[in-house]
């Protein structure tokens, strides 16, 4: 198991007329997930990778898949040591208040 993941999100747009296949086409790149689509043809995406390199290249492939107007990431993540519990959040209500300066902020 590598020692972090990339975790990456797309906003794939297709011609309308395409999208079944284009759809087809991003289901048999590895480690890809389709999460949601639109009738006018964008799609939500969410890749895995090992290196930011794989991301890159799937990228570069979505690119050129016939029917792809543009692909666009839109969010990006390393998780670091990703077999370990994530941190727990501390209870906002915690956490000391904010001072505010006299006659308001």
């Amino acid at each position: 198991m590598p020692d972090c993941i990339q975790i990456a999100s797309l906003i794939v747009h297709a011609r309308p007329e395409a999208l079944p296949a284009v759809k087809a086409n991003l289901q048999r790149l590895p480690n890809l997930e389709l999460h949601q689509e639109s009738p006018l043809g964008k799609l939500v995406v969410v890749l895995e990778a090992a290196e930011e390199a794989q991301i890159l290249a799937t990228l570069e492939t979505i690119h050129n898949l016939p029917g792809v107007i543009n692909a666009v990431l839109v969010y990006h993540e390393i998780l670091e040591s990703p077999d370990e519990p994530l941190p727990e959040h501390k209870d906002a209500s915690a956490l000391p208040a904010a001072s505010v300066p006299a006659g308001g902020a």
